[in-house]
């Protein structure tokens, strides 16, 4: 296979990366690179699993893992008799990460490093996987540094992205705070911001190349600008986007905080058409003192109360929401809490964690409820999403929706970010009844070799539902 296989786990921000991760690579040879998540337990487990996964399909190629798991937890990859090579994140764009001696390494030539120091709260803090690494290194290469000594965002290079319609681009990365089940600091160190200028730079390269939506990733998007000269603000920087970017005609947002959504953005979220009527917001619990108790920032009334007011003015907005269940402490009352909240905020996109304790965060060290309860709480959790978002998708029966069709050339999503897919003619379906070409009707819209709109905007009508997706033919 010509040129490394990307395997991608987790956010969007690690979508960005692992198409920069891409160029890095170049042609390497037969190269699996796994970017990993380290979110929850089970996302560690899903990254062991891709890796054997890949190692079946491709016994001899080499696999390098990367990502915030690999940086939070070398040893336990490093360990796998599968795995060549462990990068942190702050390797992970360097092209040598991925480029290997011939013949293969042995043993002995591979680089040992020891245990890693990062701060919970004011105290240093021994990341527990990093125990038996010394042993760990005889079997993969590690190269992992200390993610908090990174002062800086790196600009990602890619020109384009090999699987999605969408471009993604990183503008901030890290976090400066430090919630009691996070372990995303550790992977990903302190809040960090790229120059505007750069975005902006970015964006319209991938404009040209034919990128129609962008999307703005970060760990803490909202905590965008402190850190640069004169302090911009994530609404300030979007303001820039848009003006200088005028050919672009779709930007979107990734998961935001939303007690950190000032008036500016407010406006810009509520008035701006080409911003997308799409909101992710990093809510968590749903009662007071769950979220007291995560260390999160926010009150159940703020969530509630900036919700209202964005549909208030904007009301296509959909709003998704991560919700963790079964949080150490929390009692039935204060699950009934958090299933209600998907109620009270309109949450048509619910992303449903049951809680997994993660090594050397706080909330590890209180008490913890039983894992069946948790299983328990987090499917009820989540029976109660899926039945607020398939009302939501029954409203769009009949409506017109304007859809970036995947490089599929058969699904996509609208505005509001629900998934399409088109009738195919293969199933039964006349997609054009007319047979007339869409591009005759829009100008704006190019028909690529006369059967495929992949990677364009098409005006679509709302025809139907399968399960979580919505059925549709050309407008």
């Amino acid at each position: 296979m010509s040129g490394a296989e990307l395997i991608t786990l987790g956010c969007r921000l690690n979508i960005a990366e692992s198409e920069a991760m891409r160029v890095a690579a170049g042609d390497a040879e037969n190269l699996v690179i796994v970017n990993s998540c380290a979110v929850t337990a089970e996302a560690v487990r899903q990254a062991k699993k891709a890796i054997r996964r890949a190692h079946r399909a491709r016994p001899d190629a080499r696999i390098v893992v990367t990502g915030c798991a690999a940086q939070t937890e070398p040893g336990t990859f490093a360990a796998m008799p599968e795995v060549s090579r462990v990068v942190g994140n702050a390797e992970k764009l360097n092209p040598a990460s991925f480029h290997f001696p011939s013949p293969p390494p042995t043993p002995s030539s591979q680089r040992k490093l020891g245990s890693q120091e990062a701060k919970v709260g004011d105290q240093p803090h021994e990341i527990p996987a990093f125990a038996g690494m010394t042993h760990a290194a005889e079997r993969a290469e590690i190269r992992v540094s200390d993610i908090f000594a990174v002062r800086q965002t790196t600009p990602h290079m890619a020109a384009a992205f090999a699987e999605h319609a969408r471009a993604f681009v990183e503008v901030q990365n890290g976090c400066d705070h430090r919630c009691t089940f996070c372990v995303i600091p550790y992977g990903r160190g302190n809040s960090r911001s790229l120059p505007a200028g750069l975005v902006i730079d970015r964006i319209k390269a991938l404009v040209d190349a034919g990128h129609h939506e962008v999307v703005l990733t970060g760990v803490d998007l909202t905590s965008y600008g402190p850190d640069l000269p004169g302090s911009p603000t994530l609404g300030m920087l979007v303001e820039r986007i848009l003006t200088h970017v005028p050919q672009l005609e779709r930007l979107r947002l990734s998961s935001l905080d939303s007690v950190e959504i000032d008036d500016r953005l407010f406006e810009i979220i509520t008035g701006e058409p080409r911003l997308m009527p799409h909101l992710h917001l990093s809510l968590q619990a749903g009662d007071d003192m769950i979220l007291k108790r995560m260390k999160r920032r926010h009150s159940r009334a703020q969530s509630v109360a900036i919700v209202e007011r964005l549909k208030a003015k904007r009301p296509e907005i959909a709003i998704g929401a991560d919700l963790i269940a079964g949080f150490p402490t929390e009692d039935e009352a204060m699950a009934a809490n958090t299933r209600a909240l998907i109620h009270d905020c309109d949450v048509v996109f619910g992303h449903i964690f049951p809680y997994s304790p993660r090594p050397g965060t706080p909330a590890a060290r209180m008490p913890q409820l039983d894992r069946e309860t948790i299983r328990d709480r987090a499917k009820t959790l989540r029976e109660v999403a899926e039945a607020r978002r398939a009302a939501w998708l029954d409203l769009q029966m009949g409506t017109v929706q304007r859809v970036l069709i995947e490089r599929d050339g058969e699904t996509g999503h609208a505005e509001n970010f629900a998934r399409i897919q088109l009738r195919h003619p293969s199933e039964g379906w006349d997609l054009y009844p007319s047979g007339e070409r869409p591009a005759a009707r829009d100008p704006s819209l190019r028909w690529d070799d006369g059967k495929s709109f992949a990677c364009q905007i098409l005006p679509v009508r709302i025809t139907g539902r399968v399960q979580d997706t919505l059925i549709a033919e050309a407008a």
